[in-house]
């Protein structure tokens, strides 16, 4: 549960950082679209897309992710929340991780396919590496705490979504290189990607056993099938496959153990 610990002015500078982080991330593709700076996301994914694609509707969800990212920054700023474990764990690996996707945006609009790679791919480890190192207080939270709500939703959604977005980019830029390795068909990468996309988050969800990782990865994937489905109907429905895989398997991987088994060893 939360802590009533007053957070020390080392912690409450550290608080700062993060929602200046959640604000740069939020704002930077607000003023990038409406200032037509640049190439717009679409635009920046137009080129390589042809070997693996996500349908435009399912980017709705950065729509959610941001209202997270903003409910975590600000819950998490207010004087009255008091320091936790997971709110001193996660505070700078959070903020790296919401600086770096509002930097992935700048990268883009530039057409730096290379850097938006490593950015988005550094973004994701600065975010997954942290929840899985705190999965056993993650597991042990009740399952309406507000920690859980206002900390663990947001980021593990946000790892989530990520986890599909990183290899979506890496096969995007090697297809716009002309760079996918001669030794399996384009078509065949795709689905490498989906089935490589589908164990990590079954993997994943294993440990951390919330709901909010693996909705966005099978949202990602069931955007992919939609996209994909009348030019690639194996790749599609590979990706329709791994998203009922990912649902199915969160749900029970996040229920097979009911939170107070972890507190009780």
């Amino acid at each position: 549960m939360s802590s009533i610990v007053r957070p020390t002015p080392r912690q409450r500078t550290r608080r700062l950082i993060v929602l200046a982080a959640a604000v740069f991330a939020v704002i930077v593709p607000l003023v990038q679209n409406l200032a037509g700076l640049g190439l717009n996301q679409a635009e920046f994914a137009a080129d390589g897309d042809t070997t693996l694609r996500v349908a435009g509707y399912a980017f709705s969800i950065w729509g959610l992710i941001y209202a997270g990212i903003l409910a975590y920054a600000v819950r998490q700023a207010l004087p009255q929340t008091g320091e936790s474990p997971l709110l001193t764990r996660m505070g700078l690996p959070s903020a790296v991780a919401f600086f770096g996707i509002g930097f992935w945006i700048v990268v883009a609009a530039m057409n730096l396919k290379a850097a938006s790679v490593g950015v988005i791919f550094a973004t994701l480890l600065a975010l997954l590496v942290p929840l899985l190192a705190v999965s056993g207080a993650v597991r042990a939270l009740p399952l309406l705490d507000r920690e859980r709500m206002l900390l663990v939703w947001p980021l593990a959604a946000l790892a989530g979504w990520l986890t599909v977005a990183a290899p979506l980019n890496l096969i995007t830029t090697l297809t716009a290189f002309q760079a996918l390795p001669a030794a399996l068909s384009p078509s065949a990468w795709a689905i490498v990607a989906i089935v490589a996309v589908v164990a990590v988050a079954l993997g994943v969800t294993a440990v951390l056993r919330t709901l909010a990782y693996p909705l966005p990865v099978a949202w990602g994937l069931m955007g992919a099938f939609v996209a994909e489905q009348a030019e690639k109907p194996t790749v599609a429905f590979t990706a329709l496959a791994g998203a009922i895989l990912v649902l199915i398997g969160g749900v029970l991987l996040t229920f097979r153990l009911r939170p107070g088994v972890e507190r009780a060893r």
